[in-house]
């Protein structure tokens, strides 16, 4: 039996990693083939970066990730502190089920609505689709990370209590002061994961960005499935290793504070 558990998890590792270590082999291949290795260059990024398109892509997608994720954050930081401060449990527990309600939709249904959405509030506006593409984006992005922030926030707002924030505002502190003050450091943990967890979903978004871009406003996730219709080129090898390299650090810096905060709180309780 033990020895089943542990094939059993290399299969299920293999099936996730295999790809992508395939992905990374690729992008240092001499040749523009996917069959045959003929020897390691770094010729693809080099081309990578001499490429205007893509490069106007991959500033798209980090100008977008980086404002919806602190958009969302902010956002989403307020909301669980509000959400923990509620006197009503049926309220509570109505908003909460509300705020799931997006991370259950599929992808497609959530795209189709805000298309929708956003359509309509151009005719209203009168305005061109094109010079609202990134708004429109930058909202419907805001709006699929904000439930992924508020869970990971909660819990945290909720492990702290009110006791820290009561005991400032005896000693002088506005509740203004006494969240900046005492909560907010105090939940920090939860709120980088946040951030970076809806920095991660942001950046490889394709359904939604699909439904909701304009020509005007490129991501990468658009920018190679144009280029499935003909042929991926293997400067996205490289493009999608380097961001394969990038996610896996953050996650790296994520659960390393997370731990140290877990290994600060069982400090402090012994």
């Amino acid at each position: 039996m033990k020895y089943l558990s542990k094939a059993y998890l290399i299969l299920i590792f293999s099936i996730l990693y295999i790809p992508i270590i395939t992905l990374i082999f690729f992008s240092f291949n001499a040749e523009n083939s996917t069959a045959i290795f003929t020897g390691f260059s770094l010729k693809w990024y080099e081309e990578l970066f001499t490429s205007p398109e893509t490069f106007e892509a991959l500033r798209n997608t980090l100008i977008l990730a980086l404002s919806s994720a602190l958009l969302s954050t902010v956002i989403g930081t307020a909301a669980a502190a509000g959400i923990y401060r509620m006197k009503s449990k049926f309220a509570k527990k109505a908003i909460t089920s509300v705020t799931n309600i997006p991370m259950m939709n599929p992808d497609i249904v959530t795209g189709m609505s805000m298309m929708l959405f956003f359509v309509a509030l151009v005719g209203i506006l009168q305005i061109d689709y094109d010079s609202f593409g990134f708004f429109a984006m930058l909202i419907a992005h805001t709006t699929f990370c904000l439930p992924y922030v508020i869970l990971s926030v909660l819990p945290r707002v909720e492990d702290l209590g009110s006791s820290l924030s009561e005991a400032a505002m005896d000693l002088g502190c506005t509740p203004l002061q006494s969240f900046f003050k005492v909560e907010l450091p105090n939940i920090m943990p939860g709120v980088i994961s946040g951030f970076i967890m809806a920095f991660t979903l942001s950046l490889d978004d394709f359904v939604i960005s699909y439904f909701v871009g304009s020509s005007s406003f490129q991501t990468l996730p658009l920018l190679i499935y144009s280029m499935t219709k003909k042929k991926v080129t293997p400067d996205m090898y490289a493009l999608s290793t380097l961001i394969i390299v990038t996610i896996f650090i953050l996650l790296l810096i994520s659960n390393f504070r997370s731990g140290k905060a877990r290994r600060k709180e069982s400090g402090k309780t012994k």
